[in-house]
């Protein structure tokens, strides 16, 4: 759910009570920098603080922003996941707690860390760095304990009450209504069963919802006697149940008789089938929101066939043990920490971890051969939602699996490096490199990981070095796709490092020899030579501005009937943009627009985006060299498009730029100072300062001097301002906009 600036998480059912709590914690958010909501597993921390920031995030002009940190088991992912909540994707090589603290310092937001008992010391730590060098800065954290941070305010909360207010009933009634709309409380003794109840389970909300949803197997009354009977009955400290039960309690918070959520958590496990119980346990072992396919891969094994899985899903949602919101599967953090005891009891927990392993190195490999078809997005999207999971399954391969790791780390490493998480990328590549001998495609897959990374971080010394590696192991091996991989890696340090001419001397030859059905010699062959005088023509075609000549291109029809270039592979389109990159930089413009051209078809033919999206970019940059810049505006607009579904924050500021310059050459100053402004923004997300090959220097000038020269020094500096100081999401939609503006 989007707020007007952030993301919140959405509410999927109602809301009941808290009226108090609430009021005090928007005290709390209006005059205290740092405030800490407490309280034992299951008494609605998570959704009261839902609930308050939501209605706090007007106040923030920078929005509110939420991260769940339950499904961390330590802090190694702390930083990046409180860093891709507030949105920074860091491209530098600087550490990680510096660029967040430096990326909030000038902000006035609402952070949100959810479930930060289990790394009380860590975020203890990064807070106080952050509200130190974020004077705008307010955090609300939920914990079952205070984390002591200096300045730190503690608010409790309570379960319900239960006598002489109506919320803890009421809230029995709506989640038996969300489970049978036909469901109420109007037999006889119903409700002052229903009542019982809720007094036996002391208003605690989680407890309660675990107890509606056992109605669908008693009546209100035998519920009422069931629970009555359990709560009852002596504590058996031998008991199994009861004793790690005792693990939920936080005895410095509430007292050693306060059984009420363990018990009921164990009366719920003891409510499922047998096979319910095991996939309860089963599916603890991932970290983040699932679909039935994932529960499967995930969790099939023994009694629990695939359909059986999908029998025991459906009823631990019935039960309330598992959340459904219409699309994805999650289970709350309690819950999961009792299923994890009992996958331990069950002595499954490496069995569990192999499993969750093998289905996300099943889930790399599926992503990385669709990555140029129709479902790119889709795959990348997936990629990301499951960032978590797949950095479990590395660590555990890594462990246990070098082999299946380092095949893992390159496929993932792809993603990452492509479209952000940098770091990790780099990180779980070079563990990969340093686990144990490495070769062939895998070995060529890490070192491209490594090198990109490094070239996105501004370090071109070592995507130099990577890029020779990657040559020479793909020349050794014979694999047309690993030169080309490399060729694109090399061409693309070599472009931002003022070598144009060289980047396409290697791209033109490397392209000719991995021509598919080409009677060349291949990359295992003597390479040839190849001109780079101004009469070449790498493609066939000359064309003139507006009207290339497409026919005889790769990827386009030509007379001898020849398909077009959709089934290309990722590293040949990426190959041939480093042509059109190249071409455009040495002013080659009638040369580099039909490349362009051609190029983008294929892309669009195929599916894919993030190569496309590059296609745009320097039709744009053409249109605006060759004096079109209604063309170059459009053509960015496509580019900004793409770059916004692949979430690809680089690629973004570089399109902002073009499209500001574009409008300033149409005379509209102040729409071209604040697009300019928000592509500053963006550029401040990634780290950098503006990025690109170096003509991009001079067309950035221009766009400036263009620009105040429209609407002078005032009005600019004044809509630059605004676009640097709007939200990134808001400016974009803004500069998205078709048509110029007064």
């Amino acid at each position: 759910m989007m707020t007007q600036v952030g993301f919140l998480p959405d509410e999927t059912s109602s809301f009941v009570g808290r009226r108090a709590e609430l009021a005090r914690l928007d005290t709390a958010l209006a005059t205290r920098r740092m405030t800490t909501l407490i309280g034992p597993g299951g008494v609605g921390k998570t959704r009261l603080a839902v609930r308050a920031a939501r209605a706090a995030a007007d106040r923030y002009p920078d929005g509110a922003w939420w991260a769940d940190l339950s499904p961390l088991y330590d802090d190694a992912l702390l930083l990046p996941t409180v860093s891709d909540a507030v949105g920074l994707a860091d491209h530098t090589l600087r550490m990680p707690v510096e660029a967040l603290c430096e990326w909030l310092s000038d902000k006035r937001l609402l952070l949100v860390l959810d479930s930060a008992e289990h790394l009380r010391g860590p975020c203890s730590h990064l807070l106080a760095e952050l509200i130190t060098t974020s004077p705008g800065l307010t955090v609300l954290v939920t914990s079952r304990q205070p984390l002591d941070t200096r300045g730190e305010h503690v608010v409790r909360i309570q379960p319900l009450p239960v006598d002489g207010a109506p919320d803890a009933l009421r809230l029995f009634e709506d989640r038996l209504r969300a489970a049978d709309p036909n469901a109420d409380l109007e037999a006889p003794g119903d409700r002052a069963a229903a009542a019982d109840i809720c007094r036996r389970l002391e208003g605690i909300p989680l407890a309660i919802e675990l107890a509606a949803a056992g109605i669908g197997r008693h009546t209100v009354a035998q519920l009422a006697t069931r629970i009555g009977t359990r709560f009852d009955a002596p504590v058996d400290a031998e008991d199994l149940t009861a004793s790690r039960l005792d693990l939920l309690a936080d005895d410095s918070l509430w007292p050693r008789r306060h059984r009420t959520l363990r018990t009921t958590i164990g009366w719920s496990h003891e409510l499922c089938t047998p096979l319910e119980r095991l996939l309860w346990a089963r599916l603890t072992v991932l970290r983040t929101d699932f679909d039935e396919a994932t529960a499967r891969e995930v969790c099939t094994g023994g009694p629990l066939t695939p359909d059986a899985v999908d029998r025991a899903l459906q009823g631990l949602v019935a039960q309330s043990v598992v959340q459904w919101d219409g699309t994805r599967y999650r289970m709350l953090d309690t819950l999961r920490e009792y299923g994890r005891m009992w996958l331990t009891e069950l002595g499954e927990e490496r069995a569990a971890a192999d499993r969750h392993a093998r289905s996300f190195l099943g889930l790399a490999r599926r992503a990385h051969d669709g990555w140029t078809g129709p479902d790119q997005i889709s795959w990348y999207h997936r990629i990301s939602d499951t960032h978590l999971d797949l950095c479990a399954a590395l660590d555990h391969l890594l462990a246990h699996d070098v082999t299946a790791a380092q095949e893992m780390a390159g496929l993932v490493g792809f993603f990452w490096a492509c479209c952000g998480h940098l770091s990790e990328a780099r990180g779980y590549a070079q563990r990969a490199l340093g686990a144990g001998p490495v070769e062939g495609a895998h070995l060529t897959r890490l070192q491209w990981v490594l090198g990109v990374a490094a070239l996105l971080q501004g370090d071109f010394a070592t995507a130099e070095k990577y890029g020779a590696l990657c040559t020479a192991t793909a020349l050794y091996d014979r694999d047309d796709d690993g030169m080309l991989g490399a060729t694109y890696l090399s061409g693309l340090t070599q472009l931002m490092t003022g070598e144009p001419a060289a980047a396409l001397e290697a791209a033109e030859r490397v392209l000719r020899m991995t021509e598919p059905g080409s009677s060349g010699e291949g990359v295992s062959g003597e390479p040839g030579a190849s001109g780079d005088s101004g009469e070449s023509r790498p493609y066939g075609g000359s064309g003139e501005a507006g009207e290339p000549e497409l026919s005889g291109w790769p990827g386009v029809p030509g007379e001898s009937g020849e398909p077009g270039g959709s089934g290309e592979s990722a590293h040949r389109l990426r190959c041939r943009l480093i042509t059109v990159f190249a071409l455009t930089a040495l002013g080659r413009l009638t040369e580099s627009l039909p490349a362009a051209t051609a190029l983008r078809r294929s892309c669009e033919r195929g599916g894919e985006y993030w190569t496309r999206s590059y296609a745009d970019y320097q039709l744009a940059l053409i249109a605006l060299l060759q004096g079109r810049p209604e063309d170059s505006a459009a053509h960015a607009r496509d580019m900004l498009a793409g770059k916004h579904r692949l979430r690809d924050s680089f690629g973004i500021a570089l399109g902002l730029d073009i499209l500001a310059a574009a409008i300033a050459a149409q005379g509209a100053g102040a729409q071209a100072a604040r697009v300019y402004g928000t592509g500053h923004a963006y550029w401040r997300m990634v780290g950098h300062p503006q990025r690109g090959t170096p003509e991009l220097g001079a067309v950035r000038e221009n766009c400036e001097l263009q620009a105040r020269a429209a609407v002078g020094d005032e009005a600019y500096q004044r809509a630059f301002e605004r676009g640097q100081a709007d939200n990134a999401e808001v400016g974009l939609a803004a500069a998205l906009q078709s048509g110029l503006q007064p």
